[in-house]
């Protein structure tokens, strides 16, 4: 199913923010594990990418958060927030503890209720976006703490959401083997991420504009997972019972320069170390009549996508269901055409 936001009808009012425990923690998931900070892109000393870089990402998301009109920036966040608090409700179960991985304000908690959750922890790398939470019903904890490394022992939380966080991860497969440890056993881990089509008219405008202008084309987007490899991620770090699906929310924008303010809005700008800092000016108006020529609607806005990926697993445990032993079948699938039909039934 496919959502269509509209940037200018958004909800009025910005919620105060609401009274909650605080905990500051610089510890890691894993002994000698630390922030990343090689200063530059490639394999950090523990032998894992590093594409991104986290103290950008920080700045990011705390000049957004301190932005007068912040909240007209969220709507992406709510939608999705929405979108897995639904898939939690699906879950016929009460989760006395749950952690939001990067929830930043607490999109995924103001849609649900004490009910399906009773106690939250919320975590982000962004202290100011903690500040300034959404207010919930359920009763919430904020830890501030970088998502690639969580400061939580085995075995302690039944539900893991993540919301728009997981694509800024550098060591994705090291973040999921985390997120599997920390679950107690038969718990479950729900997440959505942007998929690598997202933004895809962007990135085309901008590398024929670059192209065109300066003779070359720097990466200005982002790279993002691609669904196909999703699942492999997820059952390696030990998950079973995976279900993966693609949501794409297409919003309309008066203009280029409308996208890349609300991205910025939204502490989504890039933050790769290979990114180029600026771009010329001739270089955005190029960039600016590809996107409208190549893209533009009949009523002059121009459309961005955004591929959301949501992902289930579960923590295995002895009780949960599991497959029939190879060659446990009593009945060949052969034998189903000498099933005769009822009598009465009209032959073709």
């Amino acid at each position: 199913m496919s959502g269509r936001l509209c940037r200018r009808l958004l909800r009025l009012g910005c919620p105060a923010s609401s009274a909650g425990s605080w905990s500051r923690l610089s510890g890691t998931g894993r002994p000698g594990a630390g922030r990343s900070g090689t200063g530059r892109s490639g394999l950090s000393g523990g032998g894992r990418m590093n594409v991104f870089s986290r103290e950008m990402k920080q700045r990011q998301k705390d000049w957004a958060a301190q932005l007068q009109d912040s909240q007209q920036y969220d709507y992406l966040r709510e939608e999705v927030g929405s979108r897995v608090a639904d898939r939690v409700y699906d879950i016929a179960r009460t989760f006395p503890l749950a952690l939001d991985i990067g929830g930043g304000r607490s999109h995924i908690a103001e849609h649900l209720s004490k009910e399906v959750v009773e106690r939250f922890c919320l975590t982000d790398v962004s202290q100011q976006s903690l500040r300034r939470r959404r207010p919930s019903e359920i009763p919430t904890h904020c830890v501030l703490a970088d998502e690639e490394f969580l400061p939580f022992k085995e075995n302690t939380f039944d539900l893991v959401v993540s919301s728009l966080a997981l694509h800024w991860i550098n060591d994705l497969p090291g973040a999921l083997r985390q997120i599997h440890q920390v679950l107690k056993p038969d718990g479950v881990f729900i997440g959505a991420m942007v998929g690598g089509e997202t933004l895809y008219e962007l990135r085309c405008s901008l590398q024929l504009a670059e192209t065109e202008r300066e003779g070359g084309f720097s990466p200005h987007i982002s790279p993002y997972t691609a669904v196909t490899d999703l699942g492999n991620l997820l059952g390696q770090a030990g998950f079973n019972m995976l279900t993966v699906d693609i949501d794409d929310i297409q919003v309309h924008y008066p203009g280029i320069m409308e996208v890349m303010t609300d991205l910025q809005g939204m502490g989504e700008s890039n933050c790769a170390w290979n990114r180029k800092s600026l771009l010329h000016r001739d270089t955005i108006l190029a960039a600016a009549a590809i996107y409208k020529e190549m893209y533009g609607s009949e009523d002059g806005s121009i459309p961005a996508t955004f591929e959301i990926l949501y992902m289930i697993g579960w923590k295995p445990h002895e009780s949960q269901a599991k497959p029939a032993k190879r060659g446990s079948a009593t009945v060949s699938f052969g034998d189903l055409s000498k099933i005769s039909r009822p009598s009465g039934t009209d032959q073709p």
